[in-house]
């Protein structure tokens, strides 16, 4: 048979080589099995009380087979399979390994397969069905590429008491939501598309077979991840440094940008995010716009053919987790506060917030004769102008307007600069004059002008809901008035996104538009939500918060952009057990409210990521695993490019998740 195999692909000296190699670690196994036998022997032999001492002799009649297993004190009565059959056993593996060797070389020589010297034959079938077309997984799993996701397994039933239906979702629907006892450590009630599920230790995973599942064996744990190779390539950008462009709009350090850029795009970062910052274009004196700094960065970027998100941020950046730089908002509209402070988000103590403007000016002219929707408009169509052969030529691919504070569609609730610390429930954000007339007005048309005003039991910045009369369970928040005043809070914020949304469509005509909506994810396992509720998500046990905001982004055709999408409820309740977060069940919540009516959903992660089991969580998120609709993210955006990020470990493990995302095969799988 070798001679056969020589003639059929032939071998080189190296491979030869190779071949003997093999052979020599027969001959060794063989040896050392030989002293191994006579090894385990002698020790037997020299415990000193010969097999009586570990067997006992059964009595007659009752197990005298026993007699033949009993372990004897001599290495020389050894029960041992016939030598002939041994031989013939080594004989069979060494032309085993000698012909697979054969066929490793032969691929490697005139197939260019990527197959390690030692590879079995699994690889080897592995390497061929992939070559054909299939998706090979870990475990062995086989199915054709075109498939949307595997094949799956019926889940077993779990006994469980009865528990109230999931918010939205069918009896039926909810069978793909995983129950777990909370008294095993696991989840209720949270769907985990491809989330492990993890056993105790004395038995393996239920789910070990699946995507993403994991197999528990004692103290080692080895985590199968799914393979991503033939998906649907999701884009993958890169958030700038805050502060690449300083107040004087010039680029800081176009040197060392240039080099971090082009490394980016050796890894196939499809692009970047930036931020145009009110305060410096528009810093100085009103319709006044110096965009320089942006030219010499976007040229930067065209340069190397690389994409552009481009934030239109009317925020502040300073004070906030994250923020590395002062940018305030312009000079001039800070002047405008000195005298009129009111123009600022106000919470009931009176302390102002710097942050961004009141909603309540969108239609005030209160700036210097301008309302807070003309200024916003005349500032998007100064870009739009100034940058028209970048839409031409498609290197804009997005303008996220900035709606609230970090850029984000939320009331300003929770400041650190005002003392909140996670995970508190944060404030109303609704008492400065503008926002109380608008509350005044809508009371009366209701006809009780009595409830005009902001609830005054909900507590402060870091209470938690249980400690206020307002958020507890069976709290005000579900009174007549909590309903009432909730309903007005958030219609607020949907009113200004719509209006915001109408001037950047009116500004950059059909350029792609996205909102960024924060992930508010501690208390949401409470009833009342109470975190979401100061932010402005309406969003208590038995409501949706944020199908109202997902219908307005419908109406101006707008990508929802939503954070958090790395962070696991299991590791949040493993650090804040208080704050009755859940970040996955958030996710999906708003996911599918984005979903259901058919509006694009991009995401991004909320705090820095550098390790594969925050990669993995992304992955999952962004290819939710056996969508019957085949339903994914458009895009994802990483926050941010850093020197953290750009340190050698980390930045290859950025690169094995961008190709994952875009779909192609990566070699490694464990962690």
């Amino acid at each position: 048979m070798a001679q056969e195999m020589e003639k059929l692909g032939g071998t080189s000296d190296e491979e030869d080589d190779e071949l003997e190699e093999t052979e020599m670690e027969v001959k060794e196994e063989e040896e050392e099995d030989g002293r191994g036998i006579s090894a385990a022997a002698a020790a037997m032999g020299n415990r000193g009380g010969g097999g009586g001492r570990y067997f006992h002799r059964l009595p007659d009649g009752a197990g005298g087979q026993m007699d033949s297993v009993s372990m004897p004190s001599s290495p020389s009565i050894r029960r041992s399979r016939p030598k002939e059959e041994k031989e013939r056993t080594k004989l069979r593996e060494r032309r085993r390994r000698a012909i697979t060797a054969r066929i490793l070389a032969g691929l490697r020589r005139h197939g260019n397969y990527n197959l390690r010297v030692r590879a079995d034959i699994n690889e080897v079938i592995a390497a061929l069905a992939r070559e054909a077309g299939w998706v090979v997984l870990p475990d062995g799993t086989t199915f054709p590429s075109s498939q949307t996701g595997r094949p799956t397994a019926a889940p077993p039933a779990t006994p469980h008491s009865a528990a109230p239906p999931l918010r939205g979702v069918s009896p039926a629907t909810a069978a793909g939501f995983r129950s777990v006892d909370h008294r095993s450590g696991r989840l209720r009630g949270i769907y985990t598309p491809a989330r492990c599920h993890v056993s105790s230790s004395d038995r393996a995973s239920e789910d070990s077979s699946l995507l993403g599942g994991c197999m528990d064996s004692g103290a080692d744990k080895q985590v199968i991840e799914r393979d991503f190779a033939g998906t649907t390539s999701i884009p993958v950008y890169v958030m700038l440094p805050l502060g690449v462009i300083n107040m004087k709009c010039e680029v800081v350090d176009p040197e060392g940008l240039m080099q971090q850029l082009r490394i980016l795009k050796s890894i196939n970062v499809d692009g970047v995010m930036v931020d145009c910052w009110w305060g410096i274009v528009e810093g100085n004196r009103p319709l006044e716009y110096n965009w320089k700094g942006y030219k010499q960065l976007f040229q930067m970027v065209r340069e190397l053919k690389l994409k552009l998100q481009v934030v239109m941020s009317f925020h502040e950046c300073g004070g906030n987790v994250g923020d590395d730089v002062n940018i305030p908002l312009p000079h001039w509209v800070l002047e405008i506060g000195r005298s009129n402070p009111d123009i600022f988000f106000t919470d009931k103590e009176g302390r102002r917030n710097y942050e961004c403007l009141s909603w309540g000016i969108d239609n005030e002219r209160v700036l210097l004769g301008r309302t807070a929707l003309e200024v916003y408009f005349e500032y998007m169509r100064s870009f739009r102008v100034e940058f028209n052969e970048y839409f031409e030529d498609g290197i804009i691919s997005e303008i996220e307007v900035g709606l609230g504070p970090c850029g984000e569609l939320r009331y300003p609730s929770y400041p650190v600069k005002h003392g909140w610390r996670y995970p508190g429930i944060g404030e109303f954000q609704c008492f400065d004059q503008y926002l109380l007339k608008s509350l005044k007005k809508t009371a009366e048309e209701r006809g009780h002008s009595f409830w005009a005003r902001g609830p005054e039991n909900a507590g402060s910045y870091n209470s938690q809901p249980h400690d206020t009369d307002f958020f507890c369970d069976g709290g005000d928040y579900d009174s007549y008035y909590g309903r009432f005043f909730l309903g007005w809070y958030s219609q607020v914020l949907v009113d200004h996104a719509a209006h915001v949304l109408l001037f950047a469509k009116l500004a950059f005509k059909d350029s792609p538009l996205a909102v960024k909506i924060s992930g508010v994810h501690w208390w949401y396992k409470t009833a009342s939500h109470a975190a979401e509720l100061t932010a402005g998500f309406n969003n208590s046990s038995n409501r949706d918060g944020y199908a109202p905001i997902a219908a307005v982004l419908k109406k101006y055709g707008a990508t929802l952009n939503f954070t958090c999408v790395e962070l696991r409820t299991l590791d949040q309740h493993d650090e804040f057990p208080e704050a009755m977060a859940d970040p996955e069940g958030l996710v999906w919540q708003v996911l599918n409210a984005a979903w259901d009516v058919c509006i694009p959903v991009a995401s991004e992660n909320a705090l820095p990521c550098y390790d594969r089991d925050g990669y993995n969580k992304i992955l999952d998120t962004a290819k939710p695993y056996n969508d019957p609709d085949g339903r994914h993210l458009l895009a994802f955006t990483y926050l941010r490019l850093s020197p953290v990020l750009m340190e050698r470990e980390n930045f290859l493990e950025f690169e094995r998740f961008v190709k994952r995302m875009h779909g192609e095969a990566v070699l490694d799988f464990q962690l």
